[in-house]
């Protein structure tokens, strides 16, 4: 009986906790002017889906659009991008319901099952979490699940407890590697703790994370792109920015890779100091000088061609996204400049400045974004990634609709 009573009281204070959050950001709320803009995003992306299932070989997965050949630009499932065409489709089919919708993204992971135990790359939170986690959200299977648990098991394969992170890239033996972009794979060890009660795949997560304040931000929170530690030691052997302008800029999408993965980091952990981090992160970001006016970033926010250079929609979109979490859990005044920061992101990017038109861009719903300018890949292209955090932004700012 004092243990029935005792798990009454946890869900009433739960609620009550619930309760008092939203009763605190209920002055966050959504525009209705934009959240009809959204609803025909949606739509316009559901039309825009059909056409790139149609172009899609089995065992293809959509990167990017090559404007000059008119054709898709694909890779196989062992590409860490591999999970946003499924994990997109499942975010428009919550919209419209649309059974067309699902089954195109059963069918597309029915070709991923078999990375739940590839242990030779990091982005297993990428490529399963956002296709596989979506789905068990949508419509919920044991399967689905397991596969979860043995992805997060063949992430946890790669962490090595002398260095206190997961290895990102291979390299010689040397080094161990680690990139900003790994706070984003964290999540589905959160999810395999939940689904296990297993504590060592949240312990990776928050040793990694605290690893990655640690050693990956600079004074002034804006972060390098990869560490490379001694293995053997966990020593620094070297800071640098693969894929931004020098070793010392910020990089546009690391950084608001860090801002979404150190809220993940408060909501699965509850401790404030990754909290602090993600907000020193957004004053860093929202502060720059060189951030446009728009709110769509620059490449890299120091490039010296400002404002002649490219900007980079996928980190708008995943920027806006971390933001709409974030707002949940800050202060007023912070709250309400990540809500508006948001707000005019989504606006910006839904206009034809970024949004492409119905029927082209090879059926990708935002065109302009960068993957590696350095190395002349995906420059000024559309990319799924993109597609996958502004569809999941859109639905995080829906959220705040007047009830």
């Amino acid at each position: 009986m004092k243990l029935k009573r005792l798990f009454i009281y946890v869900v009433i204070g739960v609620i009550a906790l619930n309760h008092c959050i939203a009763q605190d950001h209920a002055y966050l709320k959504a525009d209705k002017q934009l959240l009809n803009v959204i609803q025909k995003n949606f739509k316009d992306a559901d039309a825009q889906y059909k056409i790139m299932a149609k172009q899609l070989a089995p065992g293809e997965f959509p990167k990017s659009y090559d404007e000059a050949t008119k054709k898709l630009v694909t890779s196989n499932s062992g590409w860490w991008c591999s999970g946003f065409y499924s994990g997109t489709l499942l975010l428009l089919y919550e919209q419209s319901h649309d059974p067309a919708l699902l089954t195109e993204a059963n069918h597309a992971m029915d070709g991923l099952v078999k990375e739940q135990y590839n242990t030779h790359t990091h982005d297993l939170g990428f490529m399963m979490y956002n296709s596989f986690g979506n789905a068990n959200r949508v419509e919920p299977k044991p399967e689905y699940k397991q596969i979860l648990i043995n992805s997060a098991k063949s992430l946890s394969t790669r962490f090595n407890p002398k260095v206190g992170c997961i290895k990102s890239w291979e390299s010689k033996p040397s080094d161990f590697l680690v990139i900003i972009d790994n706070m984003m794979n964290l999540e589905l060890l959160f999810l395999a703790t939940h689904e296990t009660s297993d504590s060592s795949f949240y312990k990776i997560a928050v040793t990694h994370a605290n690893t990655t304040i640690k050693n990956h931000y600079r004074p002034d929170y804006s972060s390098y792109h990869v560490i490379n530690y001694n293995p053997e030691t966990g020593a620094v052997q070297q800071r640098k920015t693969a894929q931004g302008y020098a070793n010392e800029s910020a990089w546009g999408r690391g950084q608001v890779w860090g801002l979404y993965g150190f809220t993940v980091m408060y909501r699965e952990t509850k401790d404030k100091k990754y909290l602090e981090q993600a907000e020193h992160i957004a004053q860093f970001i929202l502060t720059n000088p060189n951030l446009p006016g728009d709110k769509i970033p620059y490449w890299d926010f120091n490039d010296p061609a400002i404002p002649n250079t490219y900007r980079d929609a996928s980190a708008g979109a995943i920027m806006a996204s971390a933001l709409l979490e974030l707002c949940r859990y800050a202060d007023k005044k912070e709250a309400i400049a990540y809500f508006n920061t948001a707000q005019t992101i989504i606006k910006n990017l839904s206009s034809t400045a970024y949004k492409a038109a119905p029927g082209t861009n090879g059926g990708f719903i935002l065109q302009h974004s960068v993957g590696n300018l350095p190395q002349k890949s995906e420059i000024d292209v559309p990319l799924s990634y993109a597609d996958y955090y502004f569809a999941e932004a859109m639905k995080r700012y829906q959220q705040f609709a007047a009830k």
